[in-house]
């Protein structure tokens, strides 16, 4: 039996809508393959899907309702018409409702505005006070044995279906949140702690129900720099991925404080990860087979690069004007794309083979997500971040635009969301190329605008900053196609290349005056250059040891310096003035090693 289309709900001004844009033509509902759900128009506040997709749940502003999506009927109904959030438990058996917080004159210490409902019965099983709307959503196992919330720096936990008293609680100071693994039980509880007065902020693993007892914790992880933190866990249960923030930078580099990313795993074991870029972390994911996560990091053009569980990279995807990462569901193809106040660039990528599929553009786009066929992706333009041209778009990975829907003018589109499936309904499929290569793409689109006066002359020299991914830069093999014998060939031919500039480079520094080539050997010992000169033995007192020590010191600095001048990075003022200082440095090293 094949799949199914999944359905994709829109929220705005005309409502809230469902239809089957990936669908063919001829199998769509009507022209636009919209329907409206059966209920009056009014003010739509949210609405959301159950992890198995087989319930979608809306508010109108009247009533909350809950319908099921293959018999289109209605299974629940609520008078809760200020409901302004709703969350399902992982098997679509019970419903929360979050609304907000309001105190009266007859009721000053607030209503309970925090509701879990029984879908089957439509039970109002429970109600608490939760006055914020962050960290509102209860946590949830996946066997839905387990319920926890947020509660005065403390963690509460529920086992199900008592929700009237608590069965544990985790008992750490001022922590903030807690995170329940994905997978099967033993569940663990990832729970994040802000750092006070000075002291690191951390993030401790537990065991559930091992919660409080002494060295409960199976890993730990603390770090500085963190006001807030989001953890990620990958689909196994067995990692997660820290992203931690500040709300200032110290250092003035960035408006937006300073990230750092982290990694924790279940085992002990942790790392911070090395980011080969400095700046923000845009964007961070996991694989869905929980061996590896992509990062979208540094100032722009940004940086994306692929690590394992040993936080190494594997593969460098070059920068661009990037700050979104997306897998599929299926982790065979690796979206890398720029949205919000970015052109709207997507590289679709092949995860095995880590070659470059398609590139197809998605202007003006606020919104990306892949399809549960791990083969469409829908873009939106949405309100009120874009109150313009507000629509979507469905796309196939090798860059083919499928469906498109534009709002006329007046109406705006506000929420877009996928209906999940169970995984493993949607297989993986092989890759299907398309029929113009990105090479062929890219020659194919309009030249730049030249003036009369510069026609017919050659172009200028284009000098770009943009970084091509590793196996697209100039000279580059694929080794994954070669023999044995030729990949050990051709390694044999690039050190031989090594060692023929090598010469080259030590024949260059023979050439020069005697004195200039003393320099120069001294400086490449000093910053582990080429030259093989030994170092001669100080014989001075500890004081000269000292300030030779130094002075190599703030020669390797220099040299640091110059190559960052080499690769084109503009040095600031007191930095030129301190490579000025390298011959008299050189000259005061030479008479201390002298003396």
């Amino acid at each position: 039996m094949a799949a199914p289309y999944p359905l994709l709900a829109l929220r705005g001004t005309q409502g809230v809508r469902l239809c089957r844009p990936s669908a063919p033509r001829e199998e769509e509902e009507d022209a636009r393959g919209i329907f409206i759900p059966k209920s009056s128009q009014g003010l739509y506040k949210v609405f959301t899907f159950s992890e198995d997709g087989s319930l979608f749940s809306w508010c109108d502003g009247k009533s909350v309702f809950v319908r099921h999506t293959v018999s289109g009927k209605d299974v629940l109904s609520l008078p809760r018409p200020k409901t302004s959030a709703l969350s399902f438990s992982p098997k679509g058996s019970y419903l929360a409702t979050w609304e907000t917080y309001a105190v009266t004159k007859d009721i000053p210490a607030g209503t309970p505005n925090f509701h879990i409902w029984n879908i089957n019965t439509g039970e109002l099983l429970t109600s608490y006070v939760h006055k914020k709307l962050s960290n509102w959503m209860p946590q949830w196992s996946g066997d839905e044995s387990i319920c926890s919330r947020d509660v005065n720096n403390e963690i509460m936990f529920y086992e199900i279906p008592n929700f009237k008293q608590a069965a544990n609680r985790l008992h750490l100071e001022k922590v903030s949140n807690c995170f329940i693994s994905p997978g099967e039980s033993p569940f663990k509880i990832a729970a994040y702690v802000p750092g006070s007065k000075g002291g690191p902020s951390f993030v401790r693993m537990f065991k559930y129900p091992n919660l409080n007892a002494v060295g409960a914790a199976i890993a730990n992880k603390s770090f500085f720099k963190a006001d807030k933190a989001d953890v990620l866990w990958n689909k196994k249960g067995s990692a997660v991925l820290i992203i931690t923030s500040t709300e200032v930078d110290k250092t003035g580099a960035s408006y937006y404080g300073e990230q750092g990313l982290h990694y924790l795993a279940a085992d002990g074991g942790s790392s911070g990860v090395a980011l080969g870029k400095k700046g923000p972390i845009y964007s961070v994911d996991w694989n869905n087979n929980s061996t590896e996560f992509c990062a979208v990091y540094g100032f722009m053009p940004a940086k994306a690069t692929l690590f394992n569980l040993k936080c190494e990279p594997i593969f460098d995807f070059g920068t661009g004007p990037r700050n979104s990462v997306f897998f599929n569901p299926q982790g065979t193809i690796l979206c890398i794309a720029g949205f919000g106040n970015l052109r709207g660039d997507m590289e679709f990528w092949d995860r095995k083979q880590l070659k470059l599929i398609s590139k197809p553009q998605a202007s003006d786009s606020t919104f990306f997500q892949w399809c549960p066929d791990g083969e469409h992706v829908v873009t939106a333009t949405c309100s009120p971040r874009l109150r313009q041209d507000n629509g979507f778009k469905i796309w196939h990975y090798n860059g083919e635009l499928r469906n498109t829907f534009q709002y006329s003018a007046g109406d705006e589109l506000w929420e877009v969301g996928w209906q999940p499936f169970p995984f493993g309904v949607f297989v993986a499929k092989p890759i299907v190329k398309p029929t113009v290569s990105v090479a062929q793409a890219e020659a194919a689109k309009p030249g730049v605008y030249r003036p009369p006066g510069a026609r017919g002359k050659p172009p200028p020299k284009k000098i770009s900053e943009l970084e091509p991914a590793e196996n697209m830069k100039k000279n580059a093999v694929d080794e994954s196609n070669l023999s044995k014998s030729a990949l050990k060939n051709k390694r044999k031919r690039e050190a031989k290349a090594k060692a023929k500039d090598q010469q080259s480079h030590d024949g260059a520094l023979m050439s020069r005056s005697s004195d200039q080539r003393d320099a120069i050997a001294m400086t490449n010992y000093i910053v582990g250059g080429a030259t093989t000169r030994q170092q001669p033995v100080s014989e001075g007192n500890a004081d000269d040891d000292k300030k030779i020590k130094a002075l190599k010191k703030k020669l390797k600095a220099i040299e640091k310096l110059k190559e960052q001048q080499q690769q084109g990075k503009e040095l600031e003022k007191n930095q030129l003035d301190k490579l000025k200082t390298e011959e008299a440095l050189l000259k005061e090293l030479q008479q201390l090693e002298i003396s």
